[in-house]
C-alpha cells in the first residue's frame, strides 16, 4: 500500500511538474502578444470611431458609450451574416483531470453534429505465436487428428503438426493455466486463472470442450482454479484450485456438478490424477509431498507417502501410473520414485495400523529436476530432465534404453507428448515445442519471447515483423509462412522499441540504457549504433523518405539523426528540447519536415524538424497537417478511442492502417479495439477482441493492411489478426479519411440547425 501511494504521489509530482511548465509557457506567450493585441484593438476602435463620424462631429463625439454601442452592433451585425457558418475551433478532453485542448481540423464545419460509427473492417484470429512453457507443466498433448495441443495467454491452439495449420479455442477470459485430455482424445478440459477486467472481476472457472467441433460443453467454477487438471475415465473430472488450502475437488463431467471437495494442504501443488485402474483413487503431489486420497460416498480420506529411508526431496515435480499399477514420481533431486502399497506394520504402529504407500524403489534419472514423465505403449517410459536438459528412454523396468540432450538455447524440458511411439514432442521452459526422435534429433516448431515484450514494428514491402523484449532476445517473423526468420540474443540491454527503414534492409533497436542499435536483417549484424543519454528508449521512428531518424527517449529528448547509405550510416542532426516528462509516441509528417510527439505527462508538442528541431509553439497551426503515421495516442483524430475516466495509461499503442481507414488500438485490459478513422468524438464505438491474458503492449498493421499484429506483456504471446471487410488492404484508401471526415461534417451542418451554438476564438498557445 505504501508502494501504491509512493506511486501515486510520484505521478502527481510529474503532472504539477508539467503544469508549472505549460503555465510558465503560457505566459511568456501571453507578455509576448499583450503589446499587439492592445494595439490591435486600439485600431479596430478607432477604425469603427471614424467611419461613423462626421468631419465636423470628431472633436466633440469622444463619448465612450456611443462609440461602445456603435463597435457592439457592427459586432451583432457581423456576427449575424456568419450566421451558420461560425464553428467550434477547440474541444478539451481530460485525463487524470488535466484538460487537453485539440484543435479541431478546418474541414470539419460542425463538429457536435459528428456520427461516429464502428468501422465495416473486422478481425479474425489467424495466428498464434508463442507457447507458455516458463511457469506451466503437463500442457502439451497429441491428439489422433495430428494436432498437437497446447496453450499461451487465453486460447487453447491446436496446430497440425504436419499441415501446419492452425485452430482455436477461445472461450477463456482470462489465462489458461491447465490442460487435460479425456480418455476418448476428443474432450479437452482447460482451467483458466482469476483476472480482472477494468474494475470487474473475472472469477476462474473449467471448460470442457469437443476438440472437433470447439463447443463448449461444460463449464465449471470453484473461484480460485489456476493449476492442476486430471480425468479419470470419463465421468469425473478432479481440479486443485491455487488458493492458500489448495482445494481438491471431483465434478461431474456431465452436469458440471460438484461432487465433494476437500482441503489438501498450504503448500504448492503440482499435479493431481485419478488412478485409470481404480477411479476412487486420487494421487496429488507437490512441494515435500505425495498425497493417496480415497473418495467414498462423497467423502475423502487421505493417506501420506512415507519416505522412510529415502531422502525427502523439497519438490514431486510429477507422477504416472505404470502397467502394474504402481506410481511413479519424478522429483527435484533427479530420482524416479516407484510406490506401492506396503501392509500395516503392526509391531511398529500397533494394533489397528492400516496399510501405507511407501517407496518401493529409487531410480537415479536426471542432473537437477525430473520435470515431466510421460508413458509409451509397451509399458516403457519417458522422462525429461531440468538442468541435464536429458529425454531418457525407460523400459518397461526401469533400465535407460535411450537417451538425447536438447540445445541449451531452448531451455530444460518441461514436458512431453507421445506422437506414434517413435516421434516425440516437447515442450521446454523457453516456450519452444520441438519435434524430433532420439535419432534425427529435436528442431524448434513453436518458438516465442520468455519475458515482457514491448517492441514491435512491420517491414515497409514485405509480410514480415520484428519483435524485442526483457528477454534480450530480438526475432525476424514471416507473418505469411507463421514461422520465425531468425532470431539473436542481445548481450546486456533488452529492446524496447524498433522500426524498419523504409528502404527495408535494416531495422533500428531501441535499447533500455540509451543505447540503440542498427542492424542488418540478412547478415544479421550491427552495423550502426550509438547511445543517447542513459534513460531508456520509448519510441524508434524514421521519417517517410528515410532521410531521418526521431529517437524518443525516457529523459524527455528527441535526438534526431539524419539518415545515409540506404540506411547504413547516421549523423546527428538536432535535438528536440521541451517536453517536461517522458516520451512514449512520436510521428512524422507526410512531407517529413514535422514530428508530433506525446509524452508521459500527456503533453501534444508539434516540431519542425528541417527549421532545426524547434518547438512550434502555436499548436493551432499543426490542425491541419497531414501524418504519414498515427501511433500517438493522443492527437484530435484519435479522442474517441479514449474512455471517459482514463487514467491516462490505459491505452499503451496505437496504429492507423495504411489506408488511413481503421485504427488499431492495444489497452491495458488485455483487449485489442478497431475504430474507424478517424474517431475524434469521444465513446466512438469499436469492435472488441480478446485472446491476450496480460496487458496489450503494441498493435500494427503489415504493409498491405492484410493482417494486423498484437503483442502482449507478460503473456509473452503475438496474436496475428486478419483484416476482415472493408474494402481489403493496400494504399487506395489514402486521404480518404479526411474526404470522409469532411463529408460527414457537412451532411451534419446541412442538417443541423442554423442557430447552432459557437465557441470563441482559439487562443494561439
Amino acid at each position: 500500500m505504501m508502494e501504491v501511494r509512493l506511486q501515486a504521489q510520484e505521478d502527481e509530482i510529474t503532472l504539477l511538474k508539467s503544469s508549472l511548465a505549460d503555465a510558465l509557457r503560457r505566459i511568456r506567450l501571453h507578455d509576448q502578444l499583450l503589446p499587439l493585441l492592445k494595439q490591435q484593438l486600439i485600431a479596430g476602435v478607432y477604425t469603427g470611431w471614424l467611419n461613423g463620424c462626421t468631419t465636423e462631429s470628431r472633436a466633440c463625439s469622444w463619448k465612450t458609450s456611443t462609440a461602445s454601442q456603435e463597435w457592439k452592433r457592427k459586432m451583432r451585425s457581423r456576427r449575424k451574416m456568419k450566421g451558420s457558418t461560425r464553428r467550434r475551433h477547440s474541444i478539451k478532453m481530460f485525463i487524470r483531470g488535466r484538460p487537453i485542448t485539440m484543435y479541431i481540423p478546418s474541414n470539419i464545419q460542425n463538429y457536435e453534429d459528428l456520427k461516429m460509427e464502428p468501422p465495416s473492417e473486422r478481425l479474425e484470429l489467424d495466428w498464434v505465436y508463442g507457447y507458455r512453457g516458463r511457469d506451466c507443466r503437463a500442457n502439451l498433448y497429441f491428439l489422433p487428428t495430428g494436432e498437437a495441443v497446447y496453450f499461451i495467454a487465453c486460447v487453447v491452439v491446436l496446430y497440425h503438426i504436419n499441415n501446419r495449420t492452425q485452430r482455436h479455442y477461445r472461450k477463456h477470459t482470462d489465462c489458461v493455466r491447465c490442460l487435460t485430455i479425456h480418455p476418448d482424445k476428443v474432450r479437452i478440459a482447460s482451467g483458466q486463472t482469476a483476472g480482472v477486467d477494468k474494475d470487474k472481476p473475472l472469477l476462474p472457472c473449467v471448460h470442457i470442450w469437443d476438440s472437433t467441433t470447439l463447443v463448449t460443453l461444460q463449464q465449471i467454477g470453484l473461484g480460485t482454479f489456476q493449476r492442476g487438471v486430471g480425468s479419470d475415465s470419463g465421468t469425473f473430472l478432479c481440479v486443485i484450485d491455487d488458493s492458500n488450502e489448495h482445494m481438491l475437488s471431483v465434478w461431474d463431467c456431465n452436469k458440471g456438478t460438484k461432487h465433494a471437495e476437500v482441503k489438501t494442504t498450504n503448500e504448492a501443488v503440482f499435479s493431481v490424477d485419478f488412478n485409470p485402474s481404480d477411479s476412487a483413487n486420487i494421487i496429488t503431489c507437490g512441494k515435500s509431498h505425495v498425497y493417496f486420497w480415497t473418495l467414498s460416498t462423497g467423502q475423502f480420506t487421505k493417506k501420506q507417502g512415507i519416505f522412510g529411508k529415502y531422502k525427502k526431496p523439497k519438490f514431486i515435480q510429477c507422477f504416472v501410473f505404470s502397467l502394474t499399477g504402481d506410481v511413479l514420481t519424478g522429483d527435484s533431486e533427479g530420482n524416479i520414485l516407484t510406490w506401492g502399497k506396503s501392509a500395516a506394520d503392526v509391531k511398529t504402529l500397533g494394533k489397528g495400523a492400516k496399510e501405507t504407500f511407501q517407496i518401493m524403489r529409487q531410480t537415479r534419472a536426471h542432473e537437477g529436476s525430473v520435470f515431466t514423465l510421460c508413458n509409451l505403449q509397451g509399458g516403457a517410459l519417458l522422462s525429461g530432465g531440468g538442468k541435464d536438459r536429458k529425454i531418457i528412454r525407460w523400459s518397461a523396468d526401469l533400465a535407460p534404453e535411450r537417451e538425447c540432450e536438447i540445445p541449451e538455447k531452448y531451455g530444460a524440458v518441461r514436458t512431453l507428448a507421445d506422437v506414434d511411439g517413435e516421434e516425440l514432442l516437447v515442450g521446454t521452459t523457453r516456450n519452444a515445442i520441438l519435434r524430433g526422435t532420439f535419432s534425427d534429433g529435436f528442431v524448434a516448431i513453436v518458438q516465442g519471447h520468455v519475458d515482457e515484450m514491448w517492441g514491435l514494428a512491420t517491414h515497409p514491402s514485405q509480410n514480415v515483423f520484428f519483435t524485442c523484449g526483457n528477454d534480450k532476445q530480438v526475432f525476424l517473423w514471416n507473418a505469411e509462412e507463421h514461422k520465425m526468420d531468425w532470431c539473436t540474443t542481445l548481450e546486456v540491454e533488452y529492446g524496447l522499441c524498433a522500426d524498419f527503414s523504409p528502404v527495408g534492409s535494416v531495422v533500428s533497436v531501441g535499447l533500455s540504457t540509451g543505447r540503440w542499435l542498427v542492424l542488418d536483417l540478412f547478415t544479421r549484424e550491427v552495423i550502426s549504433e550509438s547511445t543517447d543519454g542513459n534513460e531508456q528508449l520509448s519510441v524508434m521512428r524514421y521519417s517517410p523518405d528515410g532521410s531521418f531518424l526521431a529517437v524518443g527517449s525516457h529523459d524527455n529528448f528527441i535526438y534526431i539523426y539524419s539518415v545515409t547509405e540506404s540506411g547504413r550510416r547516421y549523423t546527428r542532426f538536432g535535438r528536440c528540447n521541451g517536453h517536461s516528462s517522458f516520451i512514449t509516441h512520436l510521428d512524422w509528417s507526410k512531407d517529413g519536415k514535422y514530428i508530433m510527439s506525446n509524452s508521459g505527462d500527456y503533453e501534444i508538442l508539434y516540431w519542425d524538424i528541417a527549421g532545426g528541431c524547434k518547438l512550434l509553439r502555436n499548436r493551432f497551426e499543426s490542425k491541419d497537417r497531414e501524418w504519414a503515421s498515427y501511433t500517438c495516442v493522443l492527437g484530435f483524430h484519435v479522442m474517441g478511442v479514449w474512455l471517459e475516466g482514463s487514467d491516462g495509461t490505459d491505452i499503451n499503442a496505437l496504429c492507423r492502417s495504411h489506408s488511413e481507414r481503421v485504427v488499431a488500438v492495444a489497452d491495458d485490459f488485455c483487449k485489442v479495439h478497431l475504430f474507424q478513422y478517424p474517431c475524434p468524438k469521444l465513446k466512438a464505438p469499436s469492435h472488441r477482441y480478446e485472446g491476450h491474458g496480460s496487458h496489450v503492449t503494441n498493435v500494427c498493421f503489415t504493409h498491405s493492411d492484410s493482417h494486423l499484429l498484437s503483442m502482449g506483456g507478460k503473456d509473452t504471446c503475438i496474436l496475428q489478426w486478419k483484416v476482415m471487410g472493408g474494402g481489403g488492404g493496400g494504399g487506395g484508401g489514402v486521404g480518404d479519411s479526411r474526404e470522409r471526415l469532411a463529408s460527414a461534417s457537412a451532411s451534419a451542418s446541412a442538417s443541423a440547425s442554423s442557430t447552432s451554438t459557437s465557441s470563441p476564438e482559439p487562443a494561439t498557445t
